[in-house]
């Protein structure tokens, strides 16, 4: 049999198997589709495309013969690729993506500078794009992920001329399957590595790169809007905190396509994650004008959440939660669970700011009332019950903040990190600081060394509550080697600054150690602390403070003075520095008295259980407490040291 009459029977066999397939006899199909020979349609393919391109004088063969020479190779083309659409229909899915595998190497093979688009028909343009979408998909069907994996690249990175429509279909699943498979791709290969660009590391990063490119497909209008590529952004976003950057790309996305409401609550919710509550709260106060939805249960719980964890605007919040609950179905449980629990920490806060001890009391009982009743609703809720112990503590009721801190450990079998540091704190709240220090070892058993930052820190903090300062000394070393030593490791990962929940920092440790150093009177080693300190972080009260304590150590009275306004300045509510001006104050003289009283007062106010822990000389303790005495229950004041044993109980 010659060559011609080969031909010949391989596209009488496609036309005839291509019939069989569209009337869905597809074994029938597969018993033509076997005798077609596709080396041969490719030898046939190349010298028509070889010849497309004309020179200048002449052309080598008729316009006419290289179309039909062409229409016959795109012929036995289709009907492979019908061939291997067969076989995945019969559920022989390795050996049609095998098939797939020679179509792509056959087209690979006829277009080595890749497939400009005045050399191909329409029909053969649609099975090179066809087999390529399907080829992934085969892999995955038959179980083998590696395999897919390098399909979806080759159809990413080779040149197959595919319209936007495609391209992007090709990006979604491959995006799709990166971040759900659970199969770890690894980067791609070096020889596909441009020199200069960006490449990938892990499978995140690469879903994150696809989907960003589709979504910016869609708002150069090159493809359809699919809300669905819009979903997984979040989630991949989402899942690496980078909740800034997924604002930005809702800020872009084109009006109309969300009702700028539901825009506007999911800005609040990336920026609140992100850390930016002052930006949340305005564009949930949008939310929630009387011409927007001013009954939005979610929206109102949100902006309750952002007002809780800022006492100036505990009021607000305390508005936002009342509504949510009215707003609440009778049978919405779980909301009505969220408002009482936020009603309650707003509340908690609102009572911090209240100058009155009256209405201090009244908030505070009404806080707790509602943490409860939210208890009552969500019984599992673990993170109510670890804020209840939290309230509990701030309030001095330490044996209820205990129970509740041995509650959630058993609840969560030790191994949420704030269950141990709650008890340790109300331990060392009780005096017990043996045992708050062995509770800190037991967590420190239970907890990874990444994660031990927090716990050296309050480790550290209970040796110098012992006068152990040594000791404390060696742990603020062992952090700060940790500290730098997480630093780079992981290096500059996040563009913005995310929340981190209870993270420690470099710029802690450092200042801590200055703040010891300094009351061992080991001048040099906390100046050199201190400028590390600056380094990191040079305008904060923080250091203000630091800087305060040794000038007053060395004292140089006025420099100090300086130190602590300014720290005021930058912070109004720093409690630390506004008890030791009045501390300053209260030595100067009878006159200067006044100042200290108001000072300290305020000062009793915004932080009512650590006050006297903030002062040094026991005869000035006694003094102070007798001065606010006289403030608050306008007795008649006495000399210092007069009958004072019995006014810590009424305090």
């Amino acid at each position: 049999m010659d060559k011609e009459e080969t031909e010949v029977i391989s596209e009488a066999r496609a036309l005839l198997g291509k019939l069989e397939y569209q009337r869905g006899n597809v074994e029938g199909a597969l018993r033509v589709f076997d005798g077609i020979d596709l080396q041969a349609a490719i030898q046939r393919l190349q010298p028509s495309i070889a010849e497309k391109t004309p020179p200048k004088k002449g052309r080598s063969r008729p316009e006419s013969q290289q179309a039909v020479s062409q229409h016959a190779a795109s012929l036995v083309l289709e009907a492979i690729y019908l061939k291997v659409k067969s076989l995945q229909k019969l559920g022989r899915v390795n050996e049609a993506a095998d098939e797939c595998t020679s179509v792509l190497d056959a087209v690979e093979k006829i277009f080595q500078q890749g497939i400009p688009d005045a050399q191909v028909d329409g029909r053969l343009q649609d099975t090179i794009s066809q087999a390529v979408e399907l080829l992934p998909e085969l892999w995955k069907q038959a179980g083998c992920f590696q395999e897919a994996v390098s399909a979806y690249r080759r159809a990413l990175l080779s040149q197959w001329n595919l319209n936007n429509e495609s391209c992007a279909r090709i990006q979604k699943g491959f995006a799709v399957f990166l971040l759900y498979s659970g199969v770890e791709a690894g980067p791609p290969s070096l020889a596909v590595q441009l020199e200069g660009s960006y490449v990938p590391k892990n499978n995140l990063e690469e879903a994150i790169l696809l989907l960003m490119l589709l979504v910016k497909k869609c708002y150069l209008c090159k493809i359809k809007w699919d809300p669905s590529v819009m979903e997984h952004l979040i989630f991949a976003l989402s899942t690496c905190s980078q909740t800034s950057v997924l604002a930005k790309q809702l800020e872009e996305v084109m009006p109309g396509v969300y009702h700028r409401v539901d825009r506007w609550k999911s800005l609040a919710l990336c920026y609140c994650a992100a850390g930016q509550n002052k930006v949340a709260l305005n564009l949930l106060r949008k939310c929630l004008h009387k011409h927007e939805k001013p009954d939005d249960v979610a929206a109102l719980l949100l902006a309750a959440k952002v007002c809780s964890e800022d006492p100036f605007l505990s009021a607000e919040g305390v508005g936002y939660a009342q509504r949510a609950l009215s707003n609440c179905v009778e049978n919405e449980e779980h909301l009505r669970g969220v408002g009482l629990r936020l009603l309650g920490l707003c509340l908690g806060k609102q009572a911090k700011m209240s100058s009155s001890d009256l209405e201090r009391s009244r908030l505070q009982s009404d806080a707790l009332k509602s943490l409860e009743a939210a208890s009552g609703l969500e019984r599992n809720n673990l993170d109510l019950m670890l804020e209840l112990g939290v309230q509990y503590s701030e309030y001095r009721n330490l044996n209820a903040a205990l129970q509740y801190a041995k509650k959630f450990i058993d609840e969560t079998g030790g191994s949420v990190l704030k269950g141990w540091q709650l008890l340790a704190l109300v331990l060392s709240a009780q005096k017990r600081f043996s045992e708050a220090e062995v509770v800190t070892d037991a967590a420190m058993d239970e907890t990874t060394k990444w994660e031990q930052g927090p716990l050296l820190r309050l480790k550290a903090k209970l040796k110098v509550s012992q006068s152990l300062h040594m000791d404390a000394i060696e742990t603020y070393r062992y952090l700060l080697a940790l500290v730098q030593a997480q630093k780079k490791s992981f290096g500059h990962l996040r563009i913005v600054p995310q929340v981190e929940d209870d993270k420690v920092n470099e710029f802690e440790v450092w200042n801590g150690l200055a703040n010891l150093y300094s009351s061992l009177s080991h001048w040099k080693d906390a100046e050199i602390c201190l400028g590390k300190a600056k380094e990191l972080k040079e305008f904060s009260p923080e250091v203000l403070h630091t800087e305060g304590l040794m000038c007053e150590g060395s004292e140089k009275i006025q420099e100090a003075l300086a130190a602590y306004i300014n720290a005021i300045l930058l912070e109004p509510t720093y409690v630390p520095c506004k008890v030791l001006i009045g501390a300053l104050w209260s030595k100067a003289g009878p006159d200067a008295l006044p100042i200290a009283r108001s000072l300290l007062s305020d000062a009793l106010r915004l932080d009512p259980t650590n006050l006297i822990n903030l002062l040094k000389d026991d005869h000035f303790k006694l003094a102070l407490l007798w001065d606010l005495a006289c403030i608050f229950f306008r007795t008649e004041k006495k000399a210092p040291g007069e009958n004072v044993e019995e006014l810590p109980c009424k305090l």
